[in-house]
């Protein structure tokens, strides 16, 4: 492949499946270490796309635990937890290059309050690596290109071992933890699958809205942050103004915005499809192009509406590692529309000091 940024969109499925080969065992020795029952709060921390990654980790602590937890981005974390030592909370940072000068200062501000640190990183040898007490490591490889893809992907994989994990030591005979696990381990294949099914789809929509200037993405749930994921590969690759939104949210001022000049994207959890149904019409109505992206299944879209399939089979906590993949494609192909080199954005680097 000619770019480095499409290669490593399709070495994603590879990259997911070394990681959570690896990462569950590491996370089970680090939650032991950190006598993982007392755990009273967990903070998650990150910039750009290591933030997203955070927020869809966060969901799932959410959904499968009771632990209280929330996120914060790192360039901000020493202005809002300003609190005693505090033994029981652990944060977790999370940074593709591990040289993060955002996430180091909100790791040595977690230190300095005695809170037990982790460090989530696609570099073994980085800073993040050196300064956190623990560590778990996404199986990516050399990133090339700018803009994350793979190492996104592969980080918060490694993320999601560690909340089953910590699911695990809550509740150690749970079934359903033993479900969702074999689940996860599924989701390499489910990446592979949604390739194949929103590959030529995106490159055909980043043809048809090649002129657009402005994107809406809409999604709810864990796919909240894939939706924030996939307007940032839109502002880092094509130099396209875009947002993120959770989908109700939208509804609450932005929603003026829409008209023809503003493709929106929707991405649809399985409970949503009359929701997004009845969505779609009213941006179709302000005559604004509307995509859904939803899993592959024998419901059928109302007339007017794009489609982008992803795979099917996977638990909805764990969906962001699919419904990503068709917005970095169109991202990718969007960016060779305009005439752009995605692998080298010209106002970027790879990390942020």
């Amino acid at each position: 492949m000619q770019h480095n940024m499409l290669r490593e969109i399709h070495e994603q499925p590879k990259a997911v499946g070394d990681t959570l080969q690896e990462e569950f065992k590491h996370a089970r020795t680090v939650l032991q270490e950190l006598d993982a029952p007392k755990i009273a709060m967990v903070y998650f921390t990150g910039s750009g796309t290591s933030y997203h990654a955070c927020l869809a980790a966060n969901y799932a602590l959410s959904a499968l635990t009771r632990i209280s937890s929330t996120t914060l981005p790192a360039s901000e974390f020493s202005s809002w937890v300003r609190q005693d030592v505090q033994t029981r909370t652990v944060v977790v940072a999370l940074s593709q290059s591990g040289e993060s000068v955002d996430a180091l200062a909100a790791v040595r501000s977690a230190a300095s309050a005695g809170m037990r640190t982790i460090g989530i990183t696609n570099a073994d040898h980085s800073s993040l690596a050196k300064q956190t007490e623990f560590q778990l490591f996404g199986r990516a490889g050399e990133e090339k290109a700018l803009a994350a893809t793979k190492s996104y992907t592969a980080t918060l994989a490694a993320a999601y071992a560690l909340v089953m994990e910590l699911a695990r030591s809550i509740v150690p005979d749970s079934e359903n933890i033993e479900l969702l696990e074999r689940g996860l381990l599924n989701a390499a294949d489910q990446m592979q699958l949604t390739l194949t099914l929103s590959e030529d789809q995106a490159r055909i929509l980043a043809s048809k809205f090649a002129d657009k200037q402005l994107h809406f993405m809409l999604g709810s749930g864990p796919n909240y942050p894939t939706a924030l994921e996939g307007a940032l590969k839109l502002k880092e690759c094509c130099n396209l103004y875009a947002e993120g939104f959770a989908t109700r949210e939208f509804l609450h001022g932005p929603m003026q915005l829409v008209d023809s000049r503003t493709p929106v994207f929707l991405l649809q959890r399985p409970n949503e499809s009359e929701q997004v149904a009845q969505l779609g019409k009213s941006f179709l109505k302000f005559g604004a192009p509307t995509v859904v992206i939803k899993r592959k299944a024998g419901d059928i879209m109302a007339e007017g509406f794009d489609t982008i399939y992803v795979a099917p089979d996977i638990e909805e906590v764990f969906s962001p590692l699919v419904y990503v993949i068709p917005l970095q494609l169109y991202a990718f192909y969007s960016a060779l529309e305009r005439g752009l080199n995605p692998d080298s954005p010209v106002k970027l680097t790879k990390v942020v000091k």
